[in-house]
This record gives structure tokens, C-alpha cells and sequence, in this order.
């Protein structure tokens, strides 16, 4: 197995590895780099959806979306699909499901479909981020919780004709919750920023008008491109990321070509504020 380092802040390629037949190294190497690195990539993968399932299952419980279709058969695998008839939706940074309670330890994402031209994903490192920040704002964040929401982030969604009777249910499930602003890694100890723009509302504490001001300023600093990677798909790519400490976006500039993608999420724990 060979780590290859791809930018700065995170992101790292593994090859001569394959993910349908793993070994006990392997996994625990892995694993370290994925602590390491934030996101790994993986080429030249063909792996079954059961295969894909297994690996998924290694790191834990994996975690149903509620809004978007599945692989018939694998309720788990969550497909991410787009064509002339259905336009993407989401191009903004983002980390999954945060509007949970116990937003996932991570994503598995396999490409299945891959347009001639475009469709990248980027990822930029929230560890990155924190430590980028004036040792001040740091401080004041640590203390601060932050509210994420379902109908928040699928409000273009719930909007569209039948969309709200569609997500009900969904809506039902998943109240909002209250994240630290600040999350400390429950594997490495290592803090981060864990705010979004897709899911948080609100900052608590302060007046809606700071909390607005407070949640610009912190989304114009993610996009340094000092704390990005990004990922040129081809079939039979994959992509594990540590949701716990990354945001993604993918790049639409491929539409309307078609862009088929299959994920599964990893159940993660609930974030915890860091102590003092």
C-alpha cells in the first residue's frame, strides 16, 4: 500500500490496495492515514455493492439518508444521481447530515458514472481552518454551540411541487440540533471548526444579527484555498472522508451530462464541546 500526499491541508491517494479483499495491516493502515490525511482516494476500484457495503461496515453502523433515493437491494447505498431531467442541486461546501444528532464518521463515495468533462468534488480541512484562525476567535468559539437544521439545508427541496409532503416524515425525524462550533476529534483529540452553510442556522449566544455576521466571517474563511484538495473522478474511483473534521462541494459544471455517484455514511458519535 502506498500514501501519496496530494495538498497541503489534507488529502492523500492510496493505491496497490484493494478494498474488495482487505487484510489486517491494511485496515489499520488505513485508518491511520485517513486520521492523517482527512480524505483518501482510491483508484481503480471494481468492487461490488455488497464489497462496498463490507468496507462501510468495518468503520461502523453505516447511516440512511432520508431524502434521496437507494440502490434496489442495498437500502444503505444511497444514490447521488444527475441527467438533463434532473439538475443538481447542491454546489455549496458542506458536511453530511449534521442536522443529526450523531452526524456520520464518514462517507464512502464511489463513482459510478463519470462525466466526459468536469464534475470534481473539492474538500478542504476544518482542522486547517481552526488553526488558521487569531488565537482570540478561537477562544470565544470554543465556548459556543451552534443550531443545524434538515429544513434548512433542503428548503429548495421541500419547495419544489409535493416536496414537503414528500419529506415529511423526514422532517418529523430530524428536529434541529445544537453542534459545538468548535468539535474535538474523538480519535486524534484535534480541534475543528464544525460549522456549514448547507445546515447552520444560527450561532447561540449571541443576537441574530452577530450570529449572521459571526457565521459570514467563517464561511468566507473557508474558502482560502490554502485548506483545499480536490478530487478529479474516473470510474472506479472512491472516496472516504472523516466527516468529523472535513466539508465537500461538488463542482456542477459538468450538467446536463449524466453523473452517477453511490454513498454510504458511517454512523458517527455526537459531537462534544471541548473541555475549559
Amino acid at each position: 500500500m502506498i500514501v501519496s500526499k496530494v495538498a497541503e491541508a489534507l488529502g492523500a491517494e492510496i493505491t496497490d490496495v484493494d478494498l474488495s479483499s482487505l487484510c489486517g495491516n491494511e485496515w489499520e493502515e488505513i485508518h491511520a492515514a485517513l486520521l492523517e490525511h482527512q480524505v483518501l482516494f482510491f483508484r481503480e476500484q471494481e468492487i461490488s455493492h455488497q464489497d462496498h457495503l463490507d468496507f462501510a461496515r468495518h468503520w461502523g453502523e453505516v447511516q440512511p439518508h432520508p431524502a434521496y433515493p437507494t440502490v434496489e437491494g442495498f437500502p444503505e447505498i444511497t444514490i447521488l444521481e444527475n441527467d438533463p431531467e434532473t439538475p443538481p442541486k447542491i454546489e455549496q461546501w458542506h458536511t453530511d447530515i449534521t442536522f443529526r444528532p450523531d452526524p456520520p464518521l464518514g462517507s464512502i463515495l464511489r463513482a459510478v458514472v463519470v462525466p466526459p468533462r468536469g464534475g470534481n468534488t473539492e474538500f478542504l480541512s476544518m482542522i486547517a481552518a481552526y488553526e488558521a484562525l487569531p488565537e482570540s476567535l478561537r477562544h470565544r468559539l470554543t465556548a459556543l454551540g451552534a443550531e443545524h437544521s434538515f429544513e434548512f439545508g433542503f428548503k429548495e427541496s421541500l419547495a419544489e411541487p409535493g416536496g414537503r409532503e414528500r419529506l415529511a416524515q423526514a422532517l418529523i425525524d430530524n428536529p434541529p440540533v445544537i453542534h459545538p462550533v468548535v468539535r474535538t476529534h474523538p480519535d486524534s483529540g484535534r480541534p475543528s471548526l464544525f460549522v456549514n452553510s448547507l445546515f447552520t442556522t444560527r450561532i447561540l449566544g449571541c443576537s441574530d444579527s452577530e450570529s449572521a455576521e459571526l457565521l459570514a466571517s467563517l464561511f468566507s474563511h473557508l474558502e482560502e484555498p490554502r485548506f483545499r484538495c480536490a478530487l478529479q473522478w474516473r470510474p472506479g474511483t472512491i472516496a472516504f472522508w472523516d466527516n468529523r473534521c472535513t466539508q465537500h462541494r461538488p463542482i456542477n459544471d459538468y450538467w446536463p451530462a449524466h453523473r452517477r455517484m453511490e454513498r454510504i455514511t458511517v454512523r458517527g458519535d455526537r459531537p462534544f464541546f471541548r473541555a475549559g
